[in-house]
């Protein structure tokens, strides 16, 4: 168990526990890709002011594992052929699952960058949990050059993150993009390539249609 996570999901949950967990969309493999997550017993009833003011100001997406992070993570390990020997930004990494998954298929250099230092230090346990080396970044302007592909799952659940897909074009030639909360016209200049079913981890009982994931890739 990570003794940072456990104590950063404390900060934001007081009750909650980080746990090992082997990803569902993945563990058909003898060498499954592991994450730390936030245990299925976390609290569900009402919370106190305390922890409901913690959730708004510090909301910890990074230990789940959202239903696109999964089908991404998929998607990229029966793909290996498109990341081996390239460069991968994993833009909004959140656990760093598909950061993780791109090492894994053979990219060369891959960054996991996320706004939320509590995302990136996931995303650091998270890789050596995988006995992988990815870099980390806070600040997408801070990059420096270009990257071969951009990856990005469940970024798009606030509409306001839209104006980054047009100036992600600028720094990668190709971008692929997981997402089940956009409609498929909204995202123009992307084709669908894969649609796959998951669920969260933990799961959030979520509706059903978010559970319906697909996979864009932008047309050159």
């Amino acid at each position: 168990m990570s003794k940072l996570l456990q104590s950063n999901i404390r900060k934001t949950i007081a009750a909650a526990n980080i746990v090992c967990a082997a990803l569902p969309c993945t563990d058909d493999s003898k060498d499954p890709l592991l994450l730390y997550l936030l245990s299925e017993d976390y609290p569900k009833g009402r919370l106190d002011h305390d922890d409901m003011m913690a959730i708004i100001n510090e909301p910890a997406y990074w230990a789940f594992c959202w239903a696109s992070g999964q089908v991404l993570a998929r998607h990229i390990l029966a793909h290996r052929q498109t990341f081996v020997g390239k460069s991968v930004l994993d833009f909004g990494a959140g656990s760093g699952v598909v950061a993780i998954a791109a090492k894994l298929a053979g990219a060369q250099r891959v960054i996991a960058c996320d706004i939320d230092p509590h995302a990136l230090d996931a995303c650091a346990e998270n890789a050596k949990l995988n006995h992988v080396d990815i870099e980390l970044l806070a600040d997408i302007d801070a990059l420096s050059g270009h990257v071969d592909i951009i990856i990005a799952a469940d970024v798009l659940y606030d509409r306001e993150n839209f104006s980054w897909i047009d100036e992600l074009k600028d720094i990668a030639h190709e971008i692929i993009i997981a997402d089940s909360r956009v409609k498929s016209d909204l995202l123009k200049g992307y084709k669908i390539i894969d649609r796959i079913t998951a669920s969260t981890v933990p799961d959030l009982d979520e509706f059903k249609e978010f559970s319906d994931v697909r996979i864009y890739r932008s047309v050159i």
